[in-house]
């Protein structure tokens, strides 16, 4: 426990006498010991789900409402806070980004407003039934009493690094996109579960829309963090940060890959507990 002190000297200094009073917070040893205490949970009781944007946004009315009137159901039974997805508007915004040779955290910040678009979108949508969009980090000690007063908050998923970007492993791609976003606003917030609604079943072996031969695939339905990255996959169903952010988190012990486009129903069903996508994993 934390105690003020006083210099000896004449007229000396308070201080307040911590642990990490004069650590220089990067060794190793130090770091070791702050990571075995409970984590504070938030919101235990919000479910994080994130839309896909090329997968189900930019599809329109025939895939969209749906997945909606599923959520409205879903939302009488079960705390949510909705994410959204950039899709194939980002896709087209990072190209011309990239052809004039703008830098990774520029990317990001191109990315944010098409994401911020799907958003408003989806608040506009949902308005008549409590879908109010809220921007990065605003109000989310309050997400809670907007769930029990029936609303349905919206916000983007791209997470606000903005021109504070990490440099991309590989390419100019901003590597932090929407699927990084909802797994860190689930993890910071203490979220019961943390949900991907995309256009495919879960995890395959190869992208299926991609493959010559779809039977030939071999579809995961459950698989840990560190098996998945050992296959080093050419392609995943979820951006790549998620498998680190999952590999060294301290609340979200697992996330669900879900069919929201064939099967809206499986929406509710998820957030019931039920398997019915892929099911990444933390290692005990």
């Amino acid at each position: 426990m934390s105690k003020l002190i006083r210099e000896q000297a004449e007229g000396g200094r308070l201080h307040i006498d911590s642990p990490l009073m004069g650590e220089s917070l990067v060794s190793r040893a130090l770091l070791a010991t702050q990571g075995q205490r409970e984590v504070f949970r938030m919101h235990p009781d919000v479910n994080v789900l994130k839309i896909g944007g090329q997968s189900i946004m930019d599809r329109g009315a025939k895939a969209l409402l749906p997945i909606l009137d599923e959520l409205l159901k879903a939302k009488e039974q079960h705390k949510i806070i909705l994410m959204t997805g950039g899709g194939t508007r980002a896709r087209h915004i990072y190209n011309i980004g990239l052809e004039l040779g703008m830098p990774t955290g520029v990317l990001s910040k191109l990315g944010d407003k098409v994401a911020s678009q799907n958003a408003e979108i989806l608040s506009v949508l949902l308005a008549k039934h409590g879908g109010v969009r809220i921007g990065h980090g605003d109000h989310l000690e309050q997400l809670t009493m907007f769930c029990q007063l029936g609303y349905l908050p919206i916000t983007p998923g791209i997470p606000p690094y903005g021109f504070f970007e990490h440099p991309a492993e590989e390419g100019m791609i901003p590597p932090h996109r929407t699927d990084s976003g909802a797994f860190l606003l689930a993890e910071n917030i203490g979220a019961k579960s943390l949900i991907y609604l995309k256009d495919e079943k879960g995890l395959y072996s190869d992208d299926p829309k991609k493959a010559k031969d779809r039977e030939k695939l071999e579809f995961y339905g459950r698989i840990s963090v560190s098996e998945l990255t050992a296959l080093n996959l050419d392609d995943l169903i979820v951006e790549r940060p998620v498998l680190r952010f999952l590999k060294h988190s301290k609340v979200i012990k697992q996330f669900q890959v879900i069919d929201a486009l064939r099967h809206p129903e499986h929406i509710l069903a998820a957030l019931n507990g039920e398997h019915v996508g892929t099911i990444v994993y933390k290692d005990e």
